[in-house]
């Protein structure tokens, strides 16, 4: 499948209307200052903050950087090193980088380092970009392709090698499969995109995914690369490539993407199909740490179910004012309507404006 880019941006924009099960009916609720957030009602302090994580947010924290910077007229300095949600985690918890940026909520033992960090204060994991996993081929002459869960967890684990193997045929009806090598290539860095796809691997196909999830990359064989830009490009140069990485690197690169079938055919990866995914999501964080529950395993006719969400990774308290001012004004503008709108821009997805509330009301309790 190939998405275009006005077909992607229009579907995008409807997800905006998607409520999760966890969340309110209504963004109301919390108060006005949950939607709508406009360049006069940002405070513009100067200072300057430097983040560090997730690749998959790259573009979207890029776009958000750069429209809060025109909003505010550059009034303070916003840096963002996309090094992997491993290393986004590792030197927030550091003191290194002032938030983080992490595809996987912070575990247990993260959380106890992240509270050391911010001296005493609870770190909160605030859900800010949803960017569905594509799981992207390059396969001469075909132009759809259809796999499972259990055919995908059977090519990374390296029990299937060819792509015209029985099982992937029996997925594809019609189609003629080359008997061309399947060429699987992973993230070499520790990445919350790894941990999201073995999360989901290990929920729908556990008999052939054994390992326990993780943000290093469990699978059998393969080839490693660098960052979510390292899997795309190497998919894109290499014929019977196949890798996972969050969808605007895809689109970005025009790779095919492949349908999952969870049961009831094939599906897309679109707005539709990611929003019903994201109706089974629920949140497990306490107070205004934000962590979500996603069902991989869901079987909703239409869902597609390899979804990830980047979280922004703050103290509730603990950092200097100067630092706290700048981080505030910069997260009220990235839950905003308009900040979270311009997203679609870049191939993620705007955030419920239900969860978009609650995640406004974290930010503001920020001390």
């Amino acid at each position: 499948m190939r998405v275009t880019r006005m077909t992607k941006l229009a579907a995008l924009a409807a997800l905006s209307t998607i409520a999760l099960t966890a969340c309110t009916n209504s963004a109301a609720s919390t108060g006005g200052s949950s939607t709508g957030t406009s360049a006069g009602s940002l405070a513009c302090p100067s200072g300057s903050i430097t983040g560090e994580g997730s690749t998959a947010q790259t573009n979207a924290i890029q776009q958000i950087i750069a429209a809060y910077n025109d909003a505010c007229k550059n009034a303070a300095k916003i840096e963002y090193n996309p090094t992997g949600s491993g290393a986004g985690v590792k030197n927030f918890n550091a003191g290194l980088v002032d938030f983080g940026g992490s595809d996987s909520a912070l575990s247990a033992d993260e959380h106890t380092a992240a509270a050391a960090r911010c001296k005493n204060s609870e770190a909160w994991d605030l859900p800010l970009v949803v960017g569905p996993v594509a799981f992207s081929y390059n396969l001469k002459g075909v132009s759809k392709l259809v796999l499972n869960a259990d055919v995908l967890a059977k090519i990374f684990m390296g029990q299937i090698t060819s792509w015209n193997d029985p099982a992937i045929a029996a997925l594809n009806s019609g189609v003629t499969l080359p008997n061309t090598p399947v060429k699987v290539f992973y993230r070499s860095d520790d990445s919350g995109t790894t941990d999201n796809v073995s999360k989901y691997l290990k929920a729908t196909a556990p008999s052939v995914w054994t390992p326990e999830h993780s943000k290093t990359w469990k699978g059998k064989g393969g080839e490693g690369k660098n960052g979510s830009s390292g899997v795309a490009q190497a998919v894109k140069a290499t014929d019977g490539a196949i890798g996972y990485l969050e969808w605007s690197f895809a689109t970005d690169n025009k790779l095919g993407i492949a349908q999952l079938n969870t049961g009831n055919g094939g599906v897309e990866l679109n707005a539709d199909s990611v929003g019903k995914a994201l109706e089974a999501a629920k949140i497990t964080g306490t107070g205004n740490d934000l962590t979500l529950q996603l069902d991989y395993a869901t079987k909703a006719a239409g869902a597609y179910p390899a979804v990830l969400v980047t979280y922004e990774i703050v103290c509730s308290g603990g950092l200097d004012s100067a630092k706290t001012a700048v981080v505030k004004d910069f997260l009220t503008y990235f839950a905003s309507d308009a900040g979270q709108k311009s997203l679609s821009d870049v191939g993620s997805a705007p955030l419920p404006a239900s969860l978009r509330a609650k995640v406004n009301t974290a930010i503001q309790a920020i001390k």
